[in-house]
């Protein structure tokens, strides 16, 4: 029997700082390639009926990620994530940031500093998500953009990707 998905979101203002604590029934490795492999990334990352589109990624100290959201009205929001840390299948860290599709950052929009943290259990793994924003006016504006209910529904997506990975292999 699969163990509860925890999800806990919590917003705090005085630290400018979002955390999300999130489980998946799934091992440590699946989801850490969840997590840093653009295939598997454009499945999942971006709320429905959005897709995810990974431009390219070159995950490592140094690196970037340069991605956008797709929408069905044919909108597209452009994103780059540089990555600042990497301890493989433990954590990374990295500053996320709007953009145009070349990566030019743009300055009218707040940045985040996120740091994931991944840690096994048996056959679930937990991600603790830290995001930390410069000003509460950043992290208002973020929440106000609807990055909860965004942010949710793609975790929902991971958890169907996980679970149709499953189901292949026990076919």
């Amino acid at each position: 029997m699969n163990p509860a998905i925890l999800f806990n979101f919590e917003v705090d203002k005085e630290s400018n700082s979002i955390h999300v604590k999130r489980s998946f029934n799934a091992p440590i490795n699946l989801v850490w390639a969840a997590w840093t492999e653009p295939d598997i990334l454009d499945q999942w990352w971006a709320p429905k009926p959005y897709k995810s589109v990974t431009k390219s990624m070159d995950f490592r100290v140094g690196g970037s990620w340069l991605y956008n959201m797709f929408g069905p009205e044919g909108d597209i929001y452009w994103s780059l994530f540089d990555y600042e840390s990497i301890d493989k299948e433990k954590s990374f860290a990295g500053i996320d940031a709007f953009c145009d599709e070349n990566g030019k950052i743009n300055d009218t929009k707040p940045r985040v500093k996120w740091r994931n943290e991944f840690s096994a259990d048996s056959d679930s793994t937990l991600v603790n998500i830290h995001l930390n924003f410069e000003t509460l006016k950043d992290l208002e504006t973020i929440i106000q953009m609807g990055f909860k209910e965004g942010f949710t529904a793609g975790l929902e997506n991971l958890d169907q990707y996980i679970n149709a990975h499953f189901s292949e292999k026990t076919e």
